[in-house]
Parts: structure tokens; C-alpha cells; sequence
């Protein structure tokens, strides 16, 4: 499968532009999740939601839809990440689990000023569970050190079966090595013209880049550090985050459009 969305619903410059007027705020998350096919959530970066709140999330969304979500600040933001398995278990125990099937992947998003350290990083990837309460997991990482654009780190990844974000920006480095059963691409080059966000032609590159993605294979124009990835399809989840954020509803719909032709 491939899911495209937005970071969150909940921006006040999207009523009247993505949000119909007068739709009450109440309903922009089922409005939402009518128009896309995912939404990462960054509000679970920053603080923890109630079991209920995740079921609420799943019950306004329809049947498909997904939902990936940021894990803790607390658990990434730390000196040493291989004492990171009592906030890892927290976050995962909180009632997430609630989403069932529209559970998409974790992100674990790290600072720009964290560099690779090879053992620690190691012993972080081999905390992050498969399963909680009968729900598998899957793990994202974003790192946005350039220390970490090496073969090693991608090997690292690999190996755990985790995958490393694609970020399209021209702020943190770009590794699109395929490490998991599934690939994770965050869009932040969206501008406010045109009223899509990304150009035509763009948009229809990335909708190519998505297919060859989930047919198993690497788009030639992306770099590589480690090797193209083993030919199996994968599920794709792309998000069209920061940029013109305004912009963002308009691009994840006109990529949908693509995807479905």
C-alpha cells in the first residue's frame, strides 16, 4: 500500500483553504482523514495521549486510513540511547495499541546536533519492541546529522529491519536506502506557489518514485550509500511536512489523485 498525508490536522491558515468554512474544529480530523490516506502525529512528540484519545482517533477515521505516530522527545533526546528502554516501553504501553489496524509506523525523530555513535545507536535500535498488545510495530528513525550518512548506519538499520526517513530537504541529509519491509518519506520542499505546493512535474515524479518504491525496488535519481534494497514489494507511507505548510493538504491530494490514475 501506499499512504500519503500531512504532520497533524490541526492548523488554523488550513480552515478556509483545506477546511471548508464554518466546518467546526470537531471535525476537521474526520474531514481529514476523508481527504488523505494518512496523518502523522506530532503531537505524541511532545506529550502522552489517553488509551481513549487513540481510540477516538481510530473510531473518526475510515476503514485504511492510517496513522503513524512521533514517538516521545523524552526517548530520543537523551545523551546515552541505549538507556532509552524505560521511556520506549512507556510511549508503546500508553494505548496505542487502541489504533489496531490503522497503526502506521513509529517515527523516532532525533536532533540535529545528535551525531552516530555505532555501539549506542546499535543498542537503541535493539530496545524498540515488534509487538505490543498484539499489534505489530514498525520503527522509523529520522536522523539529521550528517555523521550519519554512512554505510554503517544503513547496515545498522538494515539489520534491525528499521527504517531510515527519506528527508526531502535541504536542511538535513538525504539517505534513501531502503532498510525495512516498508519506506517512510517526509516531502519539506512544499512552496506556496503553485497552489499545490510542489509542481505538476514533481508531483508526478514522486508518484513515480512511490511505485518503484513499493514494487520492491530504489528510485535511480535517489542517493544510495549501501546498496539497492532486496526486490519485494513494501507498503510506502509519504508525508508533505513543514515547507508552506499551508500547502501542504493540496499537494498529499494531488499526489493521491496521481497514485489512483
Amino acid at each position: 500500500m501506499i499512504k500519503v498525508g500531512i504532520g497533524g490536522w490541526t492548523f488554523e491558515p488550513w480552515r478556509g483553504v483545506f477546511y471548508p468554512d464554518k466546518l467546526p474544529q470537531t471535525r476537521e480530523l474526520a474531514y481529514a482523514a476523508e481527504h488523505l490516506t494518512s496523518i502523522e502525529v506530532n503531537g505524541t512528540y511532545y506529550g502522552s495521549q489517553k488509551p481513549a484519545t487513540f481510540r477516538k482517533w481510530a473510531d473518526e477515521a475510515p476503514e485504511g486510513f492510517v496513522f503513524s505516530l512521533k514517538g516521545s522527545r523524552h526517548t530520543t533526546n537523551r545523551r546515552v540511547l541505549a538507556e532509552a528502554g524505560p521511556s520506549i516501553e512507556k510511549f508503546v504501553t500508553s494505548g496505542i495499541a487502541e489504533l489496531g489496524p490503522k497503526l502506521g509506523p513509529i517515527l523516532w525523530q532525533f536532533m540535529p546536533t545528535k551525531k552516530f555513535d555505532p555501539e549506542d545507536f546499535a543498542a537503541f535500535l535493539a530496545l524498540l519492541p515488534e509487538t505490543v498488545d498484539g499489534v505489530k510495530l514498525r520503527h522509523a528513525v529520522e536522523v539529521r546529522h550528517a555523521s550519519f550518512a554512512v554505510p554503517e548506519f544503513v547496515d545498522l538499520a538494515r539489520k534491525h529491519g528499521v527504517a531510515i526517513v527519506y528527508a526531502h530537504s535541504d536542511e538535513h541529509p538525504e539517505i534513501a536506502d531502503v532498510t525495512a519491509d516498508f519506506v517512510y518519506a517526509r516531502l519539506q520542499k512544499s512552496k506556496d506557489k503553485p497552489a499545490t505546493g510542489y509542481p505538476p512535474k514533481e508531483l508526478d515524479e514522486w508518484a513515480g518514485r512511490a511505485r518503484v518504491w513499493a514494487a520492491g525496488g530504489a528510485p535511480e535519481d535517489l542517493p544510495l550509500l549501501s546498496g539497492a534494497p532486496a526486490a519485494k514489494p513494501r507498503d510506502v507511507f509519504l508525508y508533505f511536512i513543514s515547507g508552506a505548510k499551508v500547502r501542504n493538504p493540496a499537494a498529499a491530494m494531488a499526489l493521491i489523485e496521481r497514485l489512483d490514475g
